[in-house]
């Protein structure tokens, strides 16, 4: 076997390994844990945390920056609780 084959076939090895992983969720991130398929419950449950999360933020935003009166603010406040 020529060096040129011994190359494409490491390539060829390397490759299939990594599609057979992807296709049966046996991923790893660089500490060598396993990564949850994307699609999973908890992920979505996180996706929808963050978002509330950013939405939060958006109001407290809102009423740092906004020039309203104190009464204003602090009944923004009490919707908020």
């Amino acid at each position: 076997m020529n060096p040129f084959e011994m190359v494409v076939l490491i390539v060829a090895i390397v490759t299939i390994g990594g599609m057979f992983r992807t296709k049966h969720g046996l991923r790893k991130d660089r500490q060598g844990n396993p990564v949850a398929a994307p699609n999973d419950a908890e992920s979505r449950q996180l996706r929808d945390e963050i978002r509330q999360l950013k939405e939060r933020i958006a109001v407290l935003e809102r009423l740092a920056t906004d020039t309203n009166s104190a009464v204003a603010l602090d009944r923004e406040i009490e919707k908020l609780r």
